[in-house]
């Protein structure tokens, strides 16, 4: 498997941490869920009277939320590139980059993680609706609830179309792809102590990172796993940029073009 080179010589402290080629259990269970909290915190005192303020959908207080905290993730990524090559990369810090499968069975199997991820947490929406009323019917926050429109329900039909429009660039692909660079390229090969489970608990953290829909934690399990899996076992980040940005945008895409033509209403 490949792993994290070691930090340079001259890296002490806390980043030499970062940059090592393992991260202990509690220091990556920390890097994989302090991102959450702190989005749902960004949420609640600045994304939110926001878009209240403006009264737009909480659709776009989650984008911001999110969009503050995953650039300058990006961003602190490239700054540990730096601290380890001396000029701001990836290179060193996000791994799983070096392409060793063929584009031809990227495409294939990419595909298929992406029709699996697509078709599978569309159907698993009936166990968010269960594990929502039996376990978080107290979460009360504006567009809380196990359906995926939810955060979007309540407002004029063209207010919600002008919503995704200044969201689908972001959470349609970009936002994603953040989150697959600093949970698959940078979190993942760093955990080699833990074998065979790596994927299985980086998907599961994963999971739970989203604390703003935690009854949805079974069903991202379910429909992520297999391309976290992949990712791993082919070391090719590709697979999961495939299954996950690219279904955000298959699914934005076609949300925005039912919405726009009139197939779908909110």
């Amino acid at each position: 498997m490949e792993t994290a080179a070691h930090p340079p010589a001259g890296t002490r402290g806390f980043v030499a941490k970062l940059l090592a080629d393992r991260h202990s259990v509690p220091l990556s269970l920390a890097l994989h869920l302090v991102p959450g909290a702190v989005i749902v915190a960004v949420y609640a005192f600045v994304a939110a009277p926001f878009t209240r303020a403006i009264n737009y959908p909480s659709f776009l207080a989650w984008a911001i939320a999110l969009a503050l905290v995953l650039f300058p993730l990006q961003f602190f990524l490239l700054w540990l590139g730096k601290k380890q090559t001396g000029r701001y990369t990836m290179k060193g810090v996000v791994h799983y980059r070096a392409k060793p499968l063929s584009r031809g069975r990227v495409f294939w199997l990419g595909a298929a993680c992406l029709v699996w991820m697509t078709v599978v947490s569309l159907s698993l929406t009936p166990l968010d609706n269960l594990v929502y009323d039996w376990f978080f019917t107290w979460v009360n926050y504006q567009g809380a609830g196990p359906e995926g429109t939810a955060y979007l329900q309540g407002y004029p039909h063209e207010l919600v179309l002008t919503t995704l429009l200044i969201c689908a660039p972001f959470t349609g692909f970009t936002l994603p792809l953040l989150e697959e660079y600093y949970f698959r390229g940078f979190l993942l090969p760093r955990l080699p102590q833990l074998g065979k489970w790596a994927p299985f608990f980086n998907t599961f953290f994963f999971s739970v990172y989203h604390f703003w829909a935690p009854w949805t934690v079974l069903s991202k399990l379910v429909f992520l796993y297999p391309g976290v899996w992949l990712a791993w076992k082919k070391q090719d980040i590709r697979l999961s940029i495939a299954m996950h940005p690219g279904s955000a945008l298959l699914m934005t895409v076609v949300g925005v073009i039912a919405l726009a033509t009139g197939a779908y209403s909110m």
